[in-house]
């Protein structure tokens, strides 16, 4: 098959690369274009660790393909810290110890800037269910959750 060239922007940054028109876009980040903080878990979207924002919609890059992405904006795990450090929400997910073995975990905080994105004062309910495409199995959900609460009111109040 010919390899189909794609023009995106990842992280604010406009790239072009090139694909078969079967790969999918996680298998694109992470081989072609070298974004390996999204995790592959299942490869069926059953675990979100490999979860981007498409054009700011959460969805899992193993179910994506990577000609889909023509034309769009991705946002990985790599655009989240800034020049002057963690994000809030990777702080807090340190703080509170929400992460283990890290496989889940750059999954988890790109689904919880969608959800603070979209719901700035989320009650725990509504964590629970946004986070509920995320498997993980080593901390358990509590410390996510103090994570996400923590970072949405640092969020809302900025020191």
């Amino acid at each position: 098959m010919n390899k189909v060239q794609v023009s995106t922007s990842i992280n604010g940054e406009e790239v072009e690369f090139l694909c078969e028109p079967q790969q999918t876009l996680l298998e694109v980040l992470r081989e072609t274009l070298d974004k390996t903080g999204t995790k592959e878990g299942c490869s069926t979207g059953d675990c979100g660790a490999c979860s981007v924002l498409l054009d700011d919609r959460l969805v899992c890059s193993c179910l994506v393909l990577g000609v889909e992405a023509q034309g769009s904006e991705i946002s990985t795990i790599e655009g989240m810290a800034g020049s002057e450090g963690l994000h809030p929400i990777q702080q807090k997910f340190l703080e509170h110890a929400a992460l283990q073995c890290g496989i889940c975990t750059p999954g988890l905080i790109v689904a919880t800037k969608a959800l603070l994105d979209k719901n700035p004062n989320p009650d725990e309910e509504t964590i629970r269910y946004w986070l509920a495409g995320n498997l993980c199995r080593c901390t358990g959900y509590d410390k996510i959750v103090r994570a996400v609460q923590d970072a949405a009111k640092e969020l809302a109040h900025p020191a």
